[in-house]
C-alpha cells in the first residue's frame, strides 16, 4: 500500500485510492478516498454488497487492501496493524460475545486485553458502561441467557471499555428496541463530544440523518456522494410532490412536461408521479399550472419532506441488492480484531 503524505495533523481516518480485488475478477472496492476527523460521527451508507463491510474490515485490519492507502489514528493499516488495533474499538454485524462469560466478565476481559490493569479506575469505567447501556440487571448473567438486544448492547459496550479514539460500528443498532437505540445514541454522542471518531454503517437512514455529522454513500465499490445530511437533502430538493393524475393521463408525458419546470429538480415517473422540488408549498401551483398547459389534469397532490432515503435512492437506485456471505467466521473476526486467538 502507498503511504499517505501528511500535510496536517493526522486525522482519525484517512483513506486514499483504496482498492480491494479478489481472484476471478471481482472488485469490491474501486479506488475510494475519504477522511474522518477526530470527534466526528461519520455514516458510511450503501446497498447490500456495495463495499461497506469490506471497507470496515480493511480499516480494522481484518483484510488487506489490494492497493491504495489507509491510516487509522495515524497508523498505516497494512504496516502497523497492531498499533491500529490498540487504538480502535470494533463491533461487527454479528455479536462477538462468549456465552460462558457474564456481562461483567466480558468487560473485565476486554479491559485486560487492552492493557488496563485491575484498578479502581477500571472498575469505575466498567460500572459506567454497565449503567450507560442499561445492563445493571443482567451484569452477573452469562451471555447465553441474554436476549439479542442485550447481547448487542454488551458488544458495543465492550468495544468502548478502553476509550478508543476511533470506534467502528458495523450496523450497531440491529435488533435494538427504540429505547435501547436511543440510549446507545446518547452514549455515542457523548463519546463524540469527548473526541472519539465514530465510523458506522447502518441501514437505518433516519438515524444517520439525525446523528451523523457527515455521510458517504458507496455503491458498486465506488464512493458516489459525500457531505452533511442537510447538504445532501438540499441537492434533491426540500421535498416532493406526489401527483395523482386524472384518468387517462400519460405519466411519461407529464414527466416530460415537468422537466422544464424551474421549481422541479428531479422526477420519478409513474402513477402517482413524484416531483422533487426546491420548496414544497410554493411549488404546488406552478407544477399544476405547467401540467394544465399540456392538458394533463391532477386528481390529487400529497406533499412530503425530503429525507436521507431520497438521497440514498437518488444515487443508488431502487433495485434490491444481494450480498455474498462473508468468508470469515464471526469468531475468527472477533478474535483477530482484538489481537488474540480463541481457545
Amino acid at each position: 500500500m502507498q503511504p499517505i503524505t501528511a500535510r496536517a495533523p493526522a486525522r482519525a481516518i484517512e483513506v486514499k485510492d483504496l482498492v480491494k480485488a479478489y481472484p476471478g475478477g471481482k472488485t469490491a472496492l474501486n479506488g475510494i478516498s475519504f477522511a474522518v476527523d477526530r470527534g466526528e460521527i461519520f455514516g458510511f451508507l450503501g446497498p447490500n454488497g456495495s463495499g461497506k463491510t469490506t471497507t470496515v474490515r480493511i480499516l480494522v485490519t481484518l483484510l488487506r487492501a489490494t492497493s491504495g492507502a489507509a491510516r487509522v489514528s495515524g497508523f498505516d493499516v497494512g504496516r502497523m496493524a497492531s498499533r491500529v488495533r490498540e487504538s480502535i474499538g470494533y463491533t461487527a454485524q454479528a455479536t462477538g460475545v462468549d456465552d460462558d462469560l457474564t456481562v461483567h466478565e466480558h468487560l473485565v476481559l476486554q479491559a485486560l486485553l487492552h492493557g488496563l490493569s485491575p484498578s479502581r479506575e477500571q472498575q469505575r469505567r466498567i460500572g459506567e458502561l454497565i449503567d450507560a447501556f442499561s445492563l445493571s440487571d443482567v451484569a452477573n448473567e452469562r451471555a447465553s441467557r441474554l436476549s439479542g438486544g442485550l447481547r448487542r448492547r454488551l458488544d458495543v459496550a465492550q468495544a468502548m471499555v478502553h476509550r478508543p479514539p476511533v470506534l467502528f460500528l458495523d450496523e450497531p443498532t440491529i435488533g435494538l428496541d427504540p429505547q435501547s437505540r436511543g440510549a446507545l445514541w446518547d452514549h455515542l454522542r457523548r463519546a463524540s463530544r469527548d473526541g472519539t471518531a465514530i465510523f458506522l454503517t447502518t441501514q437505518y437512514l433516519e438515524e444517520a440523518d439525525r446523528a451523523c455529522d457527515r455521510v458517504a454513500i458507496i455503491d458498486g465499490g465506488r464512493l458516489v456522494k459525500e457531505g452533511t445530511p442537510a447538504a445532501l437533502k438540499e441537492e434533491v430538493g426540500e421535498g416532493r410532490l406526489r401527483l395523482t393524475l386524472a384518468n387517462g393521463a400519460d405519466p411519461a408525458r407529464a414527466a416530460q412536461a415537468l422537466a422544464a419546470c424551474p421549481e422541479v429538480v428531479g422526477i420519478e415517473p409513474g402513477d402517482p408521479l413524484v416531483a422533487y422540488v426546491r420548496s414544497v408549498r410554493p411549488s404546488i401551483a406552478p407544477v399544476i399550472r405547467r401540467l394544465d398547459e399540456v392538458d394533463i389534469r391532477v386528481a390529487g397532490v400529497e406533499t412530503e419532506q425530503a429525507t436521507l432515503d431520497d438521497v440514498f435512492l437518488r444515487y443508488t437506485g431502487r433495485a434490491p441488492r444481494t450480498e455474498a456471505p462473508a468468508a470469515n467466521s464471526v469468531s475468527s473476526l472477533f478474535a483477530a480484531a482484538h489481537g488474540r486467538r480463541r481457545r
